[in-house]
């Protein structure tokens, strides 16, 4: 029981204090222009870069300290030095378009900023073309009927 009440007591007291610090008013701030990018249908083998660009909108230097991609499939770049105050970059994503179908990938970023984790999406679709144009075609039972 004493173990209880001194691992509850050490828990209240950690989250008290980690919500109890205020926020310094002149961190970086981390504002993209977008948070989901939609590839809509694209080819099988198509270029799958896309970038997020966005603004650091606070008063010191934003440092983006990882990217990381929910998939192996999807691979960030990250700008390695800090922005300043008002500058502008971008995070690269290129995704692999050998893979056909629906996808839907977050890359989650982590910064200095005042929001310190930023998930990230791309969405879209992958069509073979390929593999549609070569399909055989079936007849339907009235176009069938009507050629005899």
């Amino acid at each position: 029981m004493r173990n209880f009440i001194t691992t509850t007591a050490f828990l209240l007291a950690s989250t008290l204090s980690m919500y109890g610090q205020e926020s310094n008013p002149n961190s970086a701030e981390l504002a993209f222009d977008t948070e989901t990018i939609n590839y809509g249908t694209i080819e099988k083998n198509a270029n799958g870069a896309k970038e997020f660009t966005f603004t650091n909108t606070g008063k010191e230097p934003l440092i983006i300290s990882n990217c990381v991609g929910s998939c192996g499939c999807t691979v960030p770049q990250w700008p390695r030095t800090p922005i300043a105050p008002g500058e502008s970059a971008a995070i690269k994503v290129k995704y692999d378009t050998r893979r056909v179908g629906r996808f839907q990938k977050t890359v989650t970023v982590q910064s200095n900023s005042k929001t310190p984790t930023k998930v990230l999406t791309i969405k879209g679709n992958v069509k073979d073309v390929a593999a549609v144009n070569t399909s055989p075609v079936k007849k339907s039972k009235e176009s069938s009927k009507i050629s005899k």
